[in-house]
C-alpha cells in the first residue's frame, strides 16, 4: 500500500515555518506541540531553532531557522527532495519533492491563497496517534 500523499502550493515568501504547518495541517495533526525538522541531502537541517537550542543540539553550520529559509533562498529546484520528520519520538516522515517552480496559482486554484495550499491529495491519513476510533481516545 501506497503512503499518503498531499500536493501543496509553496510561494517564494513561505518559509520552512510555513511549510511545516501546512504538511501539518494537511495530515491532519492536532498536536502540535512536539518537535520537527527538514532534513536536506546535503546534511543541512532546517529547525525549530529554540526547540533545537534546548535540546543543546544545534550546529550552526548544519543548522538552519525555519522562519529564515525559504525553497528559493536554500536553492531548491525542481526535483529536489528533502526530508521533513516530525515527532522525533513517533518519527513522522515525509518525503518533500518540489515538483514545479513555474505554477500559476490563479491557474491552480482561482486565486493567489496567502498562506499554503493543499492542491491534490490521495491515501487515508493515519491518526497522529494510531487511534483506529473516538472510543480509544477515551479509554486513556
Amino acid at each position: 500500500m501506497d503512503p499518503p500523499g498531499r500536493d501543496l502550493l509553496v510561494s517564494g515568501r513561505h518559509n520552512f515555518a510555513d511549510l511545516a504547518a501546512a504538511i501539518n495541517k494537511a495530515f491532519a495533526r492536532s498536536d502540535m506541540s512536539h518537535l520537527h525538522e527538514f532534513r536536506l541531502t546535503d546534511g543541512r537541517r532546517v529547525t525549530i531553532a529554540e526547540g533545537a537550542d534546548d535540546l543543546g543540539e544545534t550546529d550552526p553550520v548544519v543548522d538552519l531557522d525555519e522562519r529564515d529559509q525559504t525553497l528559493s533562498s536554500l536553492g531548491l529546484h525542481a526535483g529536489d527532495s528533502f526530508t521533513y520528520a516530525f515527532d522525533f519520538g513517533d518519527d513522522w516522515e515525509h518525503r518533500c519533492t518540489v515538483l514545479r517552480t513555474d505554477v500559476d496559482p490563479v491557474k491552480e486554484c482561482g486565486s493567489a491563497p496567502s498562506e499554503i495550499t493543499p492542491i491534490f491529495g490521495w491515501g487515508t491519513i493515519p491518526d497522529q496517534y494510531g487511534r483506529l476510533s473516538l472510543d480509544d481516545d477515551r479509554d486513556k
